[in-house]
């Protein structure tokens, strides 16, 4: 349905040029979202997707284990989206042993998304609300370190922004200017609240992404924190136990058609076709992570029969790398609590099983990597892609 603009245009000066910013209206949508026929059958499709995807992790031995990974998958997603070059094995890598100095910058940036993911869902659930205190909270951790370390980290933004364009005069879109910034997300905050109508879960998710990523309120990081938004808020809600639904894959191989409906909501107020975008987005999303983790159990199964001959500290090292699938045997030695000599016995019994790949072709130092966990995983975080 196009229900015209979903905000108005005002016009600002700033760096020497003029230009309109974009200031959206408060949310729900007015007329109201139709959903039906089509439209609704998918937000009951994205709902029991997402039920059964919140429902794998009652079958996982051990969550934590699958979410370990998962979560930094999803950071290195959302930070190439942003343009870093960083994979998730430079990650762990990094988390174990540092990263190569070319990435590090990158991998600083992921490492603080995962930092800033992980305080945030802490935070929700010791009770704290989705709050814009929070969001700033959260943004001072995603901004702690790296390329946007000097732009504000934890402060809504006090100048004009802009996105695309060598100025806001050339630029594909241009937020709300500072004056208007603390108005936009107070409406923001009210609607994440369900001021002035209970939204459900799922909607709230979709509209509210969009309306932050409208807003702009940080000087860097929107894009992020605005993805980040959306898992947020459906474990504040009880749709999700875990933090198991992440969309930046789904935008990462539909970039064009995301900013697209981005911008097509600002000019036409068609929330529809984003709502349809957004909801496939959901389903694929929730039935590739629930087979995933389908995969996991059977690559674990699979390799635990292979190894059942083998000593015991085979065995737990094995159990180990399902939680941290990069080790070296230091830390082998260290989580086992056994001699360096043993750990490497293991390492490179695993090794000889096809189970583990060493991965720096150095003598010291060595870093061996679970590789077929890292290849199952690593779908679609290859940088460059």
């Amino acid at each position: 349905m196009q229900r015209g603009p979903t905000g108005y245009h005002t016009p600002i000066t700033t760096t020497g040029e003029t230009a309109r910013a974009f200031v959206p209206h408060a949310l729900p949508p007015d007329p109201p979202l139709n959903l039906d026929g089509e439209l609704g059958l998918l937000l009951d499709a994205a709902a029991t997707a997402i039920g059964r995807l919140d429902g794998i992790s009652l079958i996982l031995p051990n969550p934590d284990l699958f979410l370990y990974t998962y979560v930094r998958q999803e950071a290195v997603l959302s930070s190439q989206i942003e343009g870093t070059q960083s994979s998730l094995s430079d990650l762990l890598r990094h988390e174990l042993d540092g990263a190569p100095a070319a990435l590090l910058d990158d991998v600083n940036e992921v490492s603080c998304y995962v930092d800033a993911m992980q305080h945030g869902l802490e935070r929700l659930k010791q009770g704290e609300p989705l709050s814009l205190r929070l969001l700033r909270d959260i943004h001072a951790r995603l901004l702690a370190h790296g390329r946007g370390s000097s732009k504000q980290p934890g402060e809504f933004r006090r100048s004009q922004n802009w996105i695309g364009g060598s100025g806001p005069g050339t630029a594909r879109f241009v937020p709300p200017p500072p004056d208007l910034l603390m108005e936009c997300m107070g409406a923001l905050e009210k609607f994440l609240h369900n001021d002035p109508v209970r939204t459900r879960p799922l909607l709230k998710a979709a509209l509210a992404h969009l309306q932050f990523e409208t807003i702009h309120p940080f000087l860097d990081g929107n894009g992020r924190l605005g993805r980040l938004l959306i898992t947020f808020l459906l474990c504040a809600e009880g749709v999700l136990s875990q933090p198991l639904l992440y969309l930046s894959l789904h935008f990462k191989q539909h970039r064009d058609e995301y900013y697209r409906l981005l911008q097509e909501v600002r000019l036409t107020g068609d929330w529809e076709e984003w709502l349809r975008f957004f909801l496939d987005g959901v389903i694929q999303t929730s039935e590739s992570a629930t087979t995933t983790a389908r995969r996991l159990l059977d690559l674990f199964a699979r390799h635990r029969t292979l190894l059942a001959d083998e000593s015991a500290t085979v065995l737990r090292l094995h159990e180990r790398l399902q939680q941290q699938p990069v080790i070296s045997a230091m830390a082998a030695a260290q989580t086992l609590g056994v001699s360096h000599p043993t750990a490497t016995k293991a390492l490179k019994t695993l090794e000889r099983h096809g189970i583990v790949r060493e991965m720096t072709g150095g003598d010291y130092r060595r870093l061996y990597a679970y590789s077929e966990y890292l290849a199952i995983l690593g779908e679609g975080t290859e940088a460059g892609r």
